[in-house]
């Protein structure tokens, strides 16, 4: 084993392995035999494709290269597709239409109203009866208001487009019973979001197909709802976190009733449609996934006893949970396994990988596995978070030094990081940095009561508890103080410009596509979290004062430290001028700063090559920062003041 210094370990985990070999894997569907699912492929530019397996294992791409699956509906998507007994429907990204598509034949348009992306659909479902489509619809065509929101009805036809629901600010999950008959939405209003609060009701389907006798089922400002469904019986089900946390719950005779109450969450923040944590295996069996501590689980409920039957598996992140009659089918990934398609006999309980987001085995000497740590924190709270530690079989430290230590501050805020085989930590770890993924107060998976702590505290919660871990790591003696990174995406990017300029702790960092100005971001957003800040700082303009006291571009001379700075130039969730603005008061100070920006990618990197770049060029910013040697040759990138 060689002894060299943290950081200039030789790693066989290269950016290029991992973009050659990564793809995204979401959204997958049952369909009779047939199992689909979403790849998003970087080295295709990032486009969506729809992946179906038959039963002989065959996969074939459904969609063809001049099309993209992916809505842009609140921006951030989801629910770009629908299958029912091997039709698929799709929203094409560039004109933001729906199309239909039946085995071998072309997409046609199924969308007629507008034809371009003024009109856009997500989160379908298939109303078999009317021979129709039922999805959220976002309407852009009157430039000078608010997009319009409402459920609309599509003839899968392509001769009929129709508004069902309207007069609320947003919706999702449109749900049709079996039978036909019924159909169940959530919807919410400015200012909230859906995990702050929405509303789930159900309409009658009446001849005409119109949705009449509009009945609220449960929710409200202060109760979230997450996934109606209907059981093959008829009976509806839905995820609500009255009590705290989020449980399944039914509605059955005389009212609403919880199925299996516990202190654990059975939902996920609506930042995309289409999320689901549970299917129904039959009427009397539902396959769940819930998260304890950060941790997920899979498990079956019997819906006559109510009793949660555990199931042993080894995965730690389960999501888009899908069942049918003797198994169920999700998206999966373990310490060592990366993101996997799982189908799963839910008799032998067996598991079958159906597809990996990467082909690429590691030598498992290579691979740092998540440790959870909970640290005290401001107010004689308790923080949570995942440290990965440094590792390679071919390397060790000076036994005189302490690792470097790069703390992760993931977006949202209110979102959550997961405990799996990621390669981009990977890449760290296995060059000699220890890496702390921190799941800061505001983050989901840990109760309302944990959720809510960012409320009125965005930019002082999130940012003490990224200090406080990278404080806790030091003390233990995993990590120099001295040698400390902090970086993060979108509110992740403005976690970690905040703790770059308003408290000194961190000695550089990197945002990517991070916020730096709230006043501008209020000034200048999409709908869906046009009024987000209400909660997480205070109503705008009432108190423009807290958002000028937590906007780090009106503090840059409190900076002492180098920042490198990512960004799309079509990110219409946080514009260019937001880091823009940033690096130019950087640059005007002297300090080191880069700025990397991206032509055609917008919130998030989508593309191989980019991808790439910021990786490489993080880990170069970092080495000239902290004087270490790169053990292989990166692109380099222009630091200025340096």
């Amino acid at each position: 084993m060689t002894i060299a210094p943290y950081g200039s370990w030789k790693s066989p985990i290269t950016s290029d392995l991992i973009v050659k070999e990564m793809i995204g894997l979401s959204q997958p569907r049952l369909d009779g035999e047939n199992i689909y699912w979403i790849e998003m492929r970087p080295s295709e530019r990032g486009r969506q494709v729809i992946v179906r397996r038959s039963a002989d294992g065959a996969t074939t791409d459904i969609n063809p290269a001049e099309f993209n699956a992916r809505t842009r509906v609140h921006e951030y998507g989801g629910g770009d597709y629908v299958v029912h007994d091997g039709v698929v429907c799709f929203s094409n990204f560039a004109d933001q239409q729906l199309y239909r598509q039946t085995a071998g034949s072309a997409p046609e348009r199924i969308t007629t109203e507008c034809g371009d992306d003024r009109l856009r659909y997500a989160d379908a479902v298939v109303d078999d009866a009317r021979n129709r489509l039922i999805c959220v619809r976002e309407d852009h065509r009157q430039a000078d208001r608010e997009a319009q929101n409402t459920i609309a009805a599509i003839s899968l036809d392509g001769d009929a487009e129709s508004v069902l629901i309207a007069g609320n600010d947003f919706y999702s999950s449109p749900r049709v019973s079996p039978d036909g008959s019924r159909l169940a939405w959530l919807s919410w209003n400015h200012p909230n979001m859906p995990w702050d609060g929405c509303e789930l009701w159900t309409g009658e389907v009446a001849a005409d197909g119109s949705i009449q006798n509009h009945k609220l089922i449960a929710g409200g400002a202060r109760e979230s709802i997450f996934q109606p469904e209907w059981s093959p019986d008829g009976v509806l089900y839905f995820v609500s976190d009255r009590t705290g946390w989020w449980n399944i719950y039914r509605v059955a005779t005389g009212g609403v009733e919880c199925l299996h109450e516990i202190s654990a969450e059975f939902a996920l923040p609506q930042w995309v449609f289409g999320l689901s944590t549970y299917g129904f295996a039959s009427a009397e069996i539902i396959v769940c996934a819930f998260v304890e501590k950060g941790i997920w689980k899979l498990g079956t409920i019997d819906t006559r006893t109510r009793q949660l039957d555990r199931v042993e598996t080894p995965f730690t992140e389960i999501s888009f949970v899908q069942a049918a009659l003797g198994r169920a089918l999700f998206r999966a990934a373990s310490p060592s396994e990366p993101l996997s398609i799982i189908e799963m006999d839910l008799t032998s309980r067996e598991t079958n990988v159906l597809r990996r987001v990467t082909r690429i085995d590691i030598d498992s000497n290579y691979i740092s596995e998540p440790q959870p740590v909970e640290f005290p924190t401001e107010n004689g709270l308790t923080a949570h978070g995942f440290y990965y530690a440094p590792r390679n079989r071919e390397f060790a430290g000076p036994a005189n030094e302490k690792p470097l230590l790069l703390v992760k501050s993931h977006g949202g805020p209110t979102s959550a990081t997961i405990a799996a085989l990621l390669l981009t930590i990977q890449y760290w770890t296995s060059r000699g940095i220890a890496v702390l993924d921190v799941n800061y107060g505001g983050s989901t998976g840990y109760g309302r009561e944990y959720r809510e702590r960012l409320n009125g505290n965005w930019g002082i919660v999130d940012v003490d508890d990224c200090v406080n871990g990278a404080k806790f790591l030091a003390a233990r003696g995993d990590a120099d103080a001295n040698r400390s990174m902090i970086d993060g995406g979108s509110a992740g990017g403005y976690t970690t410009l905040c703790a770059l300029t308003l408290r000194d702790y961190f000695k550089a960092g990197a945002s990517y596509f991070g916020v730096s100005d709230l006043e501008a971001l209020e000034k200048d957003t999409h709908k869906f979290e046009s009024r987000y800040s209400n909660s997480l700082i205070g109503p705008y303009p009432e108190r423009r004062d807290l958002y000028v006291e937590r906007s780090p571009i009106n503090f840059t001379d409190r900076l002492s430290c180098a920042v490198i700075f990512f960004q799309g130039l079509e990110d219409k969730v946080v514009p260019p001028n937001q880091a823009e603005m940033m690096v130019d008061a950087l640059r005007k100070k002297g300090l080191p700063v880069a700025y990397v920006a991206f032509e055609g990618e917008q919130h998030g990197f989508r593309r191989a090559e980019n991808i790439k770049r910021s990786l490489d060029g993080e880990l170069y910013f970092y080495s000239r920062v902290f004087g270490f040697d790169l053990a292989e040759p990166v692109e380099p990138v222009l630091i200025e003041n340096l």
